[in-house]
């Protein structure tokens, strides 16, 4: 049971921003732990292109969430919300502060406001979508979605396959967008929650997300990728920072090619995170390098 005055200090933004070193400097002021809210930086498998924090910034830091899960498990945000929130009343009994941190923003919405059940869907609008995906490409996929459902089509990431179809058996089975299953009532939790919103220039973020790739590239992104292929339908792997190099080992475009469409796809990527992001009022925008402020903000 949660007693006292206890606050979970959210930490969301787009790629690249600078979450990690933020997230670090906030749980080191309060001597506490953090929460990963990202859907891809939980699989073990997975690590140069998640942009994992390094083991030294692991070290440093107690990290949840992060290599917790396999990528032949199925794992979505609903499915984190619970372990979230049973983690957190177990973190909360000795420590009054906690820092939840990350940019997938479903995974954040399951654990401060929750989810509310879907119905079950008839498998058979699943096996139409995945015949229409092996028949019309991804591109069907995402001009019915958006179409049917615009508004939660600007928002996910529209290169995930599994998403695009989740979506859509979702309003196909029940007449409702899947946003409609969000709870209307948020909820009640014990504790309080303050959410910071990390933003830079636009200019200034395209650079770090480009400098990023870069980076990663020379840190062996395409050889972790080769090492995958066999499981690039996962839903785990439908993911930008992969998918282009499956393309890539497809013979689909040359590499040049594969790093242009990497570094284009992780800025789509950060807007659609962005649009996300801003519709929640609650948030409080702050530049990455302000950590007084931020804090300030955290203990007030």
């Amino acid at each position: 049971m949660i007693t006292g005055n206890k606050k979970l200090i959210v930490i969301v933004g787009p790629t690249a921003v600078g979450k990690t070193a933020v997230a670090i400097d906030v749980a080191k002021h309060f001597k506490t732990e953090i929460i990963s809210a990202d859907s891809r930086q939980l699989f073990r498998e997975l690590s140069i292109g998640t942009a994992k924090p390094t083991p030294a910034e692991l070290a440093t830091v107690p990290h949840h969430f992060i290599n917790t899960h396999s990528i032949h498990e199925t794992y979505d945000a609903a499915k984190f919300g619970k372990d979230a929130l049973g983690l957190i009343q177990e973190l909360f009994e000795r420590h009054d502060h906690l820092v939840l941190c990350g940019g997938s923003g479903l995974y954040v919405k399951a654990v401060c406001e929750g989810f509310d059940d879907i119905p079950p869907i008839p498998g058979e609008i699943r096996d139409t979508l995945e015949k229409e995906y092996a028949a019309n490409g991804i591109g069907a996929l995402q001009a019915r979605l958006k179409r049917l459902d615009p508004d939660h089509f600007e928002k996910i990431d529209q290169q995930n396959t599994h998403r695009l179809i989740r979506a859509l058996e979702v309003i196909l089975g029940t007449g409702k967008p899947i946003t409609s299953f969000q709870k209307r009532n948020k909820l009640q939790h014990a504790f309080s929650i303050v959410k910071v919103g990390l933003e830079l220039s636009r200019e200034e973020l395209y650079r770090r997300i480009d400098a990023r790739m870069d980076c990663m590239i020379a840190e062996g992104l395409f050889m972790e990728a080769e090492e995958l292929y066999a499981f690039r339908d996962h839903n785990a792997l439908q993911t930008v920072g992969y998918q282009e190099i499956f393309d890539f080992m497809n013979g689909s475009y040359d590499q040049a090619e594969a790093i242009r469409l990497l570094k284009r796809n992780s800025r789509r990527y950060a807007k659609r995170q962005m649009t996300w992001f801003k519709h929640d009022a609650e948030i409080v925008w702050m530049n990455p390098a302000n950590i007084e402020g931020i804090i300030g903000l955290a203990s007030s």
